[in-house]
C-alpha cells in the first residue's frame, strides 16, 4: 500500500512539475489598446502578430487574435494533448491606417467558435 501511494506522489510531483504557464493574456493585453489613440506597432509590440488578418475595405483592416482556454486536465503534458479546450477568447482589432479605431474582446464556450469554421481570414506566417 506504502508502494501505491509513494509511486502516486511522485507521478503527482513529476506532472506538477512539467505545468508551464500560457505567455498570451488577451483578456488584459486587450485593456492596453485604446481606440483612437493606438497604433498598429504598439498593437503589435504587446500582443505580437495576429492569428489572422483581413482586409474590409480600402485602408481598413482587422487583425484577430484568439487563444483556447484550457481546464486543469487541458494544462497537463500528457493527457492534455487528448482533451479539448474548454473555450475561446477572441480579440478583433479593426485599423484604420495605422490607427485603432475599434476593439472587440470575447469569450466563447466550447462549441460557440463553430459559426466561423469556413470563415476566410487572411493566415499569418
Amino acid at each position: 500500500m506504502r508502494l501505491y501511494i509513494l509511486i502516486g506522489l511522485t507521478l503527482l510531483l513529476f506532472l506538477s512539475g512539467c505545468y508551464t504557464k500560457p505567455v498570451r493574456h488577451l483578456a488584459s493585453d486587450a485593456s492596453l489598446i485604446k481606440s483612437g489613440e493606438s497604433t498598429r506597432q504598439e498593437v503589435l509590440q504587446y500582443l505580437g502578430e495576429p492569428n489572422g488578418r483581413r482586409t474590409v475595405g480600402p485602408g481598413v483592416e482587422e487583425l484577430v487574435y484568439y487563444e483556447g482556454k484550457r481546464n486543469l486536465l487541458r494544462r497537463s503534458p500528457v493527457i492534455g494533448a487528448m482533451m479539448d479546450d474548454q473555450g475561446y477568447e477572441l480579440l478583433i482589432i479593426t485599423l484604420t491606417g495605422n490607427l485603432v479605431t475599434n476593439s472587440e474582446f470575447r469569450i466563447f464556450k466550447k462549441g460557440e467558435m463553430d459559426r466561423f469554421e469556413g470563415f476566410t481570414w487572411d493566415e499569418v506566417e
